[in-house]
């Protein structure tokens, strides 16, 4: 083979790779790429591919770091079915310490997601986000159903290590007036000692995560608003795939001040050849 001819072919399989890092938050795992310069042109088909846990990189959905004025950074965030999300709030940690990686930030980051602008803090190994505030709690028989960024149903379950979250998620979810409007995310919760345990259905995924970020927030608001003297406005929470905080200022049923704090790190880093996922 030619020295030019061999030049040629590296040439051309560099052409097309895209570099991405893997983030996981408490078990829920993403893939982000930095698109500053807007090289990847996500479709609902190329993100869910490179969501696929058996035949792609694999992730609870996709995450993009891209310009925006005003802000550090803008956030977009994609479900693993490739279709573009609301907010994600593990998600927000790991683009907050990816980031971080970048030399963007040092330790505090101002971002725009789905749901507007974000405030996020670097304090060693744990990465808390401000989420928005929550005015409105409905309810629904002895459930409820909040927006915190992303739409969430909340249940309050007992033996919930056994509960069919797989099952009943689902059923919930499809339910009217959810489906209507893109479905909903369904949480399981239950009181143990002192803190929450928190099991997450998540549309999008349309199968239970390891944890949710905004899921563990709206359980976090539900309990406090309607079991007061057992939820105080800095909560603690277990989820199966780690342990967060969730802290508020509650003031005539309003959410305000809402922090979302818990870890993320990097797992690893690679690049894909664009062209096996168009």
């Amino acid at each position: 083979m030619s020295e030019k001819y061999e030049l040629s072919l590296n040439v051309n399989s560099l052409r097309h790779l895209i570099g991405f890092s893997k983030y996981e938050a408490c078990g829920n795992d993403f893939i982000i790429i930095d698109n500053r310069l807007g090289i990847f042109k996500p479709n609902r088909d190329s993100v869910s591919k490179l969501c696929d846990r058996n035949k792609g990189i694999g992730g609870d959905g996709l995450i993009l770091l891209e310009n925006e004025e005003n802000v550090d950074f803008k956030m977009s965030y994609f479900n693993s079915d490739g279709n573009l999300g609301s907010l994600c709030g593990n998600g927000s940690r790991c683009i907050a310490a990816f980031s971080k990686e970048l030399g963007i930030i040092e330790n505090k980051a101002i971002f725009s997601a789905a749901d507007g602008v974000h405030l996020a803090y670097i304090r060693g190994e744990t990465i808390e986000v401000k989420m928005k505030d929550v005015v409105t709690i409905q309810k629904f028989g002895k459930d409820f159903f909040l927006d915190t960024g992303s739409p969430h149903y909340v249940r309050m379950v007992e033996k919930l290590s056994s509960y069919p979250v797989f099952e009943k998620g689902r059923e919930i979810r499809n339910q009217e007036p959810f489906s209507s409007n893109g479905g909903t995310n369904v949480n399981f919760i239950e009181y143990l000692d002192d803190h929450l345990w928190v099991r997450t259905y998540e549309r999008g995924v349309e199968n239970e995560t390891l944890s949710c970020g905004t899921g563990v927030t709206a359980a976090a608001l539900v309990c406090s608003l309607y079991s007061p003297e057992e939820i105080k406005e800095n909560c603690k929470i277990k989820t199966k795939g780690g342990n967060f905080s969730v802290k508020f200022h509650l003031e005539k049923e309003k959410f305000t001040n809402i922090w979302l704090s818990g870890p993320a790190r990097c797992s690893f880093k690679g690049s894909f050849d664009l062209e096996n996922f168009t």
